[in-house]
């Protein structure tokens, strides 16, 4: 079998050069990644067989999660630059117009990481082993407001965090029995293992080391690991394959790979840190395509980073798939006009959460169970298709704090240029 994989990246991203080094070389402080800040990159999509604008049945030639098209008129430009006012839209489910509810698979991987050295052996630090463990994370995404209901001014009855969206989203258009739900199934946990090459550190922010690493108080691993992304992701697409290959995944599913505080940084520490990702792997020898939709997301331990924790990423990053599946793969559907997010992010496609995120009230506290959860708010289509007055419910951009966004993006030119 032959697989693919495509990435839409977020990243959260802070400077740590000059941290101070403790007792081992690639040891850095708790504090290092505290206050980071968020931007946004997106790694280039292929190729993916077209759609047409009212496919009830969404994307032709393709086996995966019941998604539907649809389209809208506005003035805007292409990824190339080119006017443009018809654009595409592909979402998860099933229509608004059709009511009922459609569950979806959602199993979760949980990944622990061992951290080896350079000949594969687990280290120890003050006799400590070097591994995280996530199956403590477990119960509480479960207990989240992303798998558990809650009460939304969008639902008549408790429901799921990204349905609340949904329904919010498409309020004109839905019928009142029209939900999107997810049916999540715990996995085995699975152990990513990383090396340390010999040569690391090599400068003073650990550019060609595969980790850095910041212990508990108590001198336990870990508080965080920070992992370089070529690495990473040659580890996470083995777990992918093996998932698929006992039948853990399917096409029908969206799949989360749950991390403990394992965040990534891209050649050195100051371009740092990737908290979650969402993509898919695909074999195109076979018709039609299979495609498993996957989210990485990281839980965020409280204290980490200063303005999020929890669900914050997978929240992020599963709210992205529900309106961008399979990330603008055909440079179609989901690709917007330019624009340009109260934080800074200038972009041309359906992702959500990137509007959003880094912003003082980006998270969206619930409690549920005894805890308070973090998810994040996201923007509705309507601020992307500069809809006024916004046709969502209550005339919101945003959900589920519609104060965050009160008016719908700015038209802007090609790369938000003046």
């Amino acid at each position: 079998m032959r697989l693919t994989t495509l990435a839409a990246v977020v990243l959260f991203i802070v400077c740590v050069a000059g941290a101070a080094l403790a007792q081992e070389p690639d040891m850095v402080k708790r504090s290092v990644i505290k206050n980071a800040h968020s931007i946004h990159i997106a790694k280039t999509p292929h190729d993916l067989s077209n759609g047409q604008a009212h496919s009830r049945f969404g994307l032709s030639g393709i086996n995966s999660i019941p998604n539907f098209n649809d389209h809208y008129f506005v003035n805007g430009f292409d990824g190339s630059g080119n006017p443009n006012n018809h654009w595409y839209t592909n979402t998860v489910g099933n229509p608004p117009q059709m009511g009922r509810t459609t569950t979806i698979g959602a199993p979760i991987q949980p990944v622990n990481v061992e951290l080896d050295d350079a000949n594969g052996n687990l280290r120890f630090v003050a006799g400590n082993p070097l591994v995280s463990t996530v199956t403590q994370f477990v119960d509480p995404l479960l207990g989240s407001p992303m798998f558990a209901n809650a009460a939304y001014g969008s639902s008549p009855k408790p429901t799921q965090f990204f349905d609340a969206i949904m329904r919010a989203e498409y309020f004109k258009q839905a019928k009142p029995d029209w939900h999107t739900l997810l049916a999540p199934q715990v996995l085995p946990a699975v152990t990513l293992k990383i090396s340390q090459p010999a040569t690391c550190p090599s400068g003073p922010n650990f550019a060609g080391c595969n980790y850095v690493f910041a212990l508990n108080d108590d001198g336990t691993c870990c508080a965080f690991i920070l992992l370089n992304d070529p690495a990473f992701e040659n580890g996470l697409f083995n777990a992918i394959v093996n998932d698929i290959g006992s039948g853990g995944i399917t096409t029908k599913d969206i799949s989360t790979f749950l991390f403990p505080n394992t965040f990534l940084f891209l050649g050195d520490v100051t371009q740092c840190c990737v908290l979650g990702f969402h993509s898919y792997v695909f074999d195109p020898t076979v018709q039609p395509v299979p495609v498993w939709v996957f989210n990485y997301s990281s839980w965020i331990s409280p204290g980490v980073f200063s303005s999020f924790s929890d669900v914050t990423a997978a929240s992020h990053e599963i709210a992205e798939i529900f309106d961008d599946p399979f990330v603008v793969s055909d440079g179609v559907h989901n690709l917007t006009p330019w624009w340009l997010s109260p934080n800074g992010n200038c972009q041309d496609d359906l992702e959500v959460g990137d509007v959003i995120e880094g912003l003082p009230n980006a998270t969206f506290a619930i409690t549920l169970n005894g805890f308070t959860y973090h998810p994040q708010n996201v923007a509705l289509q309507q601020w992307f298709k500069f809809e006024t007055p916004s046709d969502a419910l209550g005339g919101a951009y945003s959900y589920p704090d519609t104060t965050v966004l009160t008016a719908p993006s700015a038209p802007q030119n090609p790369g938000c240029a003046p």
